[in-house]
């Protein structure tokens, strides 16, 4: 791994713990053992480092996305491969994170933002008309509403407010996915949602 991925895996891990606000050039320097004038070789302050650690994030969690849809078998199980994905990514995320970006890293916000408007809402798009093709979606379904729906649904995990006294969001993430599932479902798609649940549950 490269010097600069170290550094950006370092920062992304205490950005995802504590938020950008509080998390100083420092504070990575000493998680890393390292002078600070290392890390401005590679960065030109703690704002070009949250917007590449952040870019370096969405491009991997797109690059897994599109691998969970080449290797899945059906639409439902590519839902379900992208939802183990995002349990890995976001675990122990801090939501306060996505506020600090907007609030103070308007560049690595738009990043985020510009990932879920196109890459993120494509995907969805593609495994709805995925779906009904293999008849495991009800063909009668609106797919654009449904797209918006589901891209919006994603952001929750962002805003704890909303679900009081529940403290793990990539769960409340899984849940919201697993309702919209069967929702979508066509009868042969229940079935297999049923299945998929099964075999994760096992794992």
């Amino acid at each position: 791994m490269e010097p600069q991925e170290r550094i950006m895996d370092t920062a992304f891990g205490l950005f995802r713990q504590y938020g950008t606000r509080s998390i100083t050039m420092d504070d990575i320097a000493e998680r890393m053992g390292v002078s600070k004038k290392t890390l401005y070789a590679h960065f030109t302050d703690k704002d070009d480092m949250v917007l590449h650690t952040m870019t370096r994030f969405v491009n991997l969690v797109h690059a897994e996305c599109q691998a969970d849809h080449a290797k899945s078998r059906d639409a439902i199980e590519e839902l379900f491969l992208v939802m183990e994905m995002l349990d890995r990514r976001m675990r122990n995320m801090n939501p306060v994170m996505l506020l600090d970006l907007q609030k103070f890293h308007q560049k690595a916000y738009q990043v985020f933002m510009e990932y879920r408007n196109t890459h993120l809402a494509n995907m969805i798009r593609e495994n709805l008309e995925r779906g009904i093709k293999e008849g495991l979606y009800r063909p009668d379904i609106d797919i654009k509403i449904l797209t918006l729906y589901r891209v919006y649904g994603c952001m929750l995990c962002f805003q704890p407010e909303a679900f009081p006294g529940v403290s793990d969001m990539p769960k409340v993430q899984n849940v919201l996915l697993e309702n919209f599932l069967y929702g979508v479902a066509s009868a042969k798609g229940y079935k297999l949602i049923e299945k998929y649940k099964q075999l994760s549950q096992n794992r």
